[in-house]
């Protein structure tokens, strides 16, 4: 339960006491990764909340709007940053060395900044589409980020570190095989749980996105970084729900 809740204190801004995760080792925090999932789940339940209450009094629309928002504002917007950061330094056009210092820069460029509001608009509009086209929205909203979390193992596993150090270090090279394994069973599991066969099947389209972009990423920078799973869960939570339609 430690473990768990330090994971949830790591990837949300869910207030946890500091008590309640005292005395964790850092090395355990690889171990972590099979709650990846259920951190998700609780993200997408508070995301399906949102556009519960917002639906019958504005409509789809803006209830798509406050399920974003409700993922943003849970997350503090941690997974957007990364993204940001990722494709400011990965469409620089620039040297490996210069890309890691321009990731690490807390300024944001014109390639962060286009990424956030596609990546944003992209989610809001396919989230209102699919409330035209007869889905079951709700099941979705809480299937998507549970997913994303649980692919992010496949960005750490086997995976190089591209820095020195940094928060991503905890995660990337560390994981064991029965952790990722584990993480990857639950995520789908629950994706069919949620959204039977055809979140199913959108599931196994985004693995093969994410080891596409995995190995895209490792051509460009030798490795991962914090940044780039922020990326990389943004991303896999946008072309499942996309997959999905």
């Amino acid at each position: 339960m430690k473990l768990f809740l330090a994971t949830l204190q790591f990837m949300t801004r869910i207030p946890v006491p500091a008590r309640w995760t005292d005395n964790l080792d850092m090395n355990d925090y690889a171990k972590g990764v099979v709650y990846f999932p259920f951190v998700g789940l609780i993200v997408g339940l508070l995301s399906a909340l949102a556009f519960a209450v917002i639906l019958p009094v504005y409509g789809p629309l803006l209830a798509a709007v406050a399920a974003v928002l409700a993922t943003t504002l849970v997350t503090g917007a941690f997974h957007l940053d990364g993204l940001a950061d990722t494709c400011d330094g990965i469409f620089s056009a620039r040297p490996r060395e210069r890309i890691l210092e321009i990731m690490r820069d807390s300024r944001i460029g014109s390639n962060g900044a286009l990424a956030l509001i596609f990546v944003i608009v992209a989610r809001i509009l396919i989230i209102y589409q699919l409330t035209q086209t007869g889905h079951n929205v709700y099941t979705l909203l809480v299937a998507a980020p549970a997913l994303s979390r649980a692919l992010l193992p496949v960005l750490m596993y086997q995976q190089k570190y591209a820095r020195e150090n940094g928060m991503g270090n905890l995660y990337i090279g560390k994981i064991g095989g029965q952790h990722y394994v584990i993480a990857l069973v639950i995520g789908l599991l629950m994706t069919l749980g949620f959204a039977n066969w055809h979140g199913g099947l959108a599931a196994i389209i985004t693995y093969l996105f994410a080891l596409l972009y995995r190995g895209f990423i490792n051509k460009r920078i030798g490795g991962q970084t914090g940044d780039t799973l922020g990326a990389g869960n943004e991303l896999f939570g946008l072309v499942f729900l996309f997959a999905v339609i």
